[in-house]
């Protein structure tokens, strides 16, 4: 059975998907259950995925990357997180936040700080969330205010992958109070993690995912210079609307890999277990339960590869975004569910590759923007 075929894929992002599952079978399958058990950092493989030219490579030629289109890290996050959830999110932050900075920074900005995360010297992350703000960017409380030449930071993130792992992370801070213009008071900043004034420790350990690594970073007092201002001050809103788009339909392949692995966890196995007698793949309503997760997936991954599309042609974006995102995430979940029914028993074990699944697939329904957000602006945007 091949659910990851390359028929709905673009001509031009095959090659890539191609290398993508290649060090997926060689890299991140091999190694998926440790790195899971372990709950650590997987530097090694980290490592051997830059020297690849797998990762920080969305990076524009001009700056050390290859210049991937969406559609092309689309086809390497099905096939990683096919693979492994938890070893591909680190993949995948290891320059979170540099589209940001290609599509708004200055050519200095670009030239310091994004060449060293192509060529694999540094690693990136991107801070947005609060300990008790996540999806209501215009509601952000962490503050930047501007002294001299300077500006200063007091506040915290939270969720923030590379926060400890990071040489430098872009920040969303508050920087104006207008009551009446809430989608401009915020500007994002190039911060470097060694600065005074800032602190970050790992969250305690999460249910799933566990390969990927997020932080608790309090500012207090941190200085930074005014020219670390990304754009524009007030239009880091707007900035991080833009970015979420593309974000969301890698997110939405993050569904897709996962989803594809409960399929396959769960067609092996029924098809290899007896019950009374005969393969339990022999009963009718297994059967009815694969082909519901057959139906579900295929859904979601047309839908997904359709919204890639619109978004890279800009054919409202966050409709088709938020769509694919909400769609591919919840098939995940369904599927990691049925998967777990059909294994019985056996699925609550550790060493089970559907219960790392299960775990996994209850963390992108949350991430970048939660799906009853998603929701919101599928009906606003139709």
């Amino acid at each position: 059975m091949e659910l990851l075929e390359e028929s709905l894929v673009p001509e031009e992002a095959r090659d890539v998907k191609a290398e993508a599952r290649e060090f997926a079978a060689e890299h991140i399958e091999p190694n998926a259950r440790e790195c899971f058990q372990r709950g650590e950092y997987p530097w090694e493989i980290l490592e051997a995925g830059q020297e690849a030219g797998l990762v920080a490579q969305d990076i524009p030629e001009e700056y050390g990357g290859r210049g991937l289109a969406l559609s092309e890290i689309l086809a390497m996050a099905e096939e990683f997180y096919r693979a492994d959830a938890g070893i591909a999110l680190t993949l995948q932050l290891a320059s979170f936040g540099c589209e940001i900075l290609y599509e708004y920074g200055d050519e200095d900005q670009k030239e310091e700080y994004l060449r060293p995360v192509a060529e694999g010297d540094q690693i990136s992350g991107l801070a947005v969330s609060e300990p008790d703000t996540g999806s209501d960017l215009a509601g952000m409380e962490m503050t930047a205010t501007k002294e001299g030449d300077e500006y200063v930071l007091d506040g915290e993130k939270y969720w923030i992958g590379n926060g400890v792992e990071g040489d430098w992370i872009t920040v969303y801070a508050r920087t104006g109070d207008d009551e009446d213009n809430r989608y401009g008071n915020h500007s994002i900043f190039i911060v470097p993690t060694d600065i005074d004034g800032y602190e970050a420790e790992h969250i305690p350990e999460k249910m799933g995912f566990r390969a990927s690594k997020q932080a608790h970073i309090t500012f207090d007092g941190a200085r930074i210079p005014a020219e670390n201002l990304v754009g524009h001050e007030g239009n880091g809103f707007m900035m991080l609307a833009d970015f979420f788009n593309h974000g969301r339909i890698v997110v939405a392949g993050h569904g897709l890999g996962l989803a594809a692995a409960a399929i396959e966890e769960a067609w092996e196995f029924v098809h290899d277990r007896e019950q009374f007698g005969r393969s339990i793949g022999d009963f009718q309503s297994v059967q009815h339960d694969l082909a519901d997760m057959l139906l579900e997936f295929e859904s979601a991954r047309s839908l997904v590869w359709r919204a890639c599309e619109k978004v890279e042609s800009g054919e409202n974006p966050g409709y088709w975004a938020a769509m694919a995102k909400t769609k591919a995430t919840e098939t995940a979940t369904q599927n990691a569910e049925l998967g777990m029914q059909l294994h019985g028993g056996r699925s609550v074990l550790d060493e089970r590759r559907i219960a790392r699944v299960y775990r996994d697939v209850r963390i992108p329904v949350i991430y970048e923007g939660a799906n009853a957000i998603q929701r919101n602006l599928i009906y606003r945007q139709a």
